[in-house]
């Protein structure tokens, strides 16, 4: 039986089986099995929290504010969230208000809305990667205040003759929007507006008078004052006034009016009396609780609540001895123009009889707007009594509306002085004296 040997070695057929070429081939093996058993080696990226700055809030108005962030540094990884936190707290994170920005920039806005007008915000940029939320830094910001419509108060009407009036109003608030226009507005029909006749007077919150002028005589007209700012118009009250009747009305001859320290009088007539239609408004201004000093070189007078205004409307007020301008002569030039006088007690109870005595004349004489509860007249006589108020011992206001005051040129002892008033309650005209302190109104009379 043969037996059969198996040959372990490698087929060496063709190749050199010398000893130096065996150990290369052994070699070449050794390195073939090292390579093929020798792992892959994988390499790990660390990522980190991004890097963010909050950019300064923009575009800023009572509900709406415009805010961002600029991501200088992603930290590695990917950013899948972003936008910005508030709060009216500081400090804000997440948890507070949020809006986000989809979009792929680093560089984003968010527009925030529904704020609160007129309120401290705190803000902060956020990102959000792999390694968790970074914040940027705080910003802060103030809503603006609410804007609405414009406040604003209608004057009574003064100073009417056949063909104009002068009335005016109060922008008592622009409602956080600047005043665009201002002024009144009339019409022959009831609530007037800016599309019917009207003035323009300035662009300001505060008080203002308006000429109004084309009338037609006789005639009742309506008046409201308005006020226009970014957001809209709105107006006063309505107030409503009748042009004289010429028929019944007769300035002086050949003086039809007087110019004096800036401001027209018209003239009135009535039976031989040279009448101003107008109180007087002559002098600078001073506070209420200043005594005027007749011996100054300069008229002084109160305008009643210390708002010139009140003077453009319804005329100064004076005390006797201002008035008078140290006189104690009935009849004397006192403040009045050139040509002009105080007029005496005998000439007021004059004007008074020719209108039909002391229980009548009021009615004749006031004003036919502006006296309070319905206490207007048929001012028949164009005499144009307006309610003025007076001014106190002691530098307070009072009765505007109410009542009005006409000094007389005539002294009743060396402190006190004779005057005239007209009430809101009837037509009666009634005569009394009292301290020269007070201030009251003045009409001056033609020498």
């Amino acid at each position: 039986m043969t037996s059969k040997h198996f040959d372990c070695k490698p087929d060496m057929t063709g190749v050199n089986t010398g000893k130096f070429g065996y150990k290369i081939l052994l070699f070449c093996v050794l390195i073939l099995v090292l390579t093929s058993c020798k792992k892959k080696e994988t390499t790990q990226v660390q990522i980190t929290l991004a890097t963010i700055t909050t950019i300064a809030p923009t575009n800023i108005t009572a509900l709406t504010a415009t805010i961002g962030g600029n991501i200088t540094s992603n930290g590695g990884g990917s950013i899948y969230q972003k936008g910005i936190c508030y709060s009216i707290n500081t400090n804000p994170s997440k948890t507070d208000s949020i809006v986000y920005n989809r979009d792929t920039s680093n560089n984003f806005t968010c527009n925030l809305s529904g704020l609160t007008p007129n309120t401290l915000y705190y803000a902060k940029a956020f990102a959000i990667n792999n390694a968790g939320i970074s914040y940027g830094n705080q910003q802060t910001f103030t809503t603006l205040k609410q804007q609405g419509f414009p406040v604003v108060v209608t004057f009574s009407v003064t100073g009417i003759t056949q063909d104009s009036a002068i009335c005016g109003g109060d922008v008592t608030n622009d409602e956080n929007s600047k005043i665009i226009a201002r002024g009144v507005c009339w019409s022959k029909s009831q609530m007037p507006a800016i599309s019917d006749s009207h003035t323009t007077n300035g662009t300001d919150t505060g008080s203002f008078t308006s000429k109004i002028s084309g009338l037609s005589l006789n005639t009742a007209y309506y008046v409201r004052a308005y006020a226009t700012n970014g957001v809209g118009t709105s107006y006063g009250d309505q107030v409503s006034f009748i042009t004289d009747d010429s028929t019944n009305i007769q300035s002086c001859p050949g003086l039809p009016s007087v110019t004096y320290g800036g401001k027209t009088y018209h003239t009135l007539l009535i039976g031989t009396q040279c009448w101003m239609k107008e109180n007087l408004n002559i002098g600078t201004r001073i506070d209420g609780i200043y005594n005027q000093d007749p011996t100054s070189r300069q008229i002084e007078k109160y305008c009643y609540n210390d708002a010139e205004s009140y003077c453009d409307t319804y005329g100064g007020l004076y005390q006797w001895n201002e008035m008078m301008q140290g006189s104690v002569t009935p009849g004397a030039q006192g403040i009045c123009p050139s040509g002009w006088h105080i007029p005496t007690n005998t000439e007021w109870s004059l004007l008074i009889n020719n209108l039909g005595g002391v229980n009548s004349a009021g009615g004749n004489m006031k004003s036919n707007t502006g006296w309070n509860n319905n206490g207007n007249s048929s001012n028949s006589s164009g005499f144009t009594a307006v309610p003025a108020g007076l001014r106190y011992y002691y530098g307070s206001f009072a009765h505007l509306g109410d009542y009005e005051y006409f000094w007389t040129s005539q002294p009743h002892d060396t402190t006190s002085s004779w005057y005239w008033n007209l009430n809101y309650l009837n037509t009666v005209l009634s005569q009394n004296f009292d301290l020269n302190t007070l201030g009251f109104s003045v009409r001056c009379i033609k020498n």
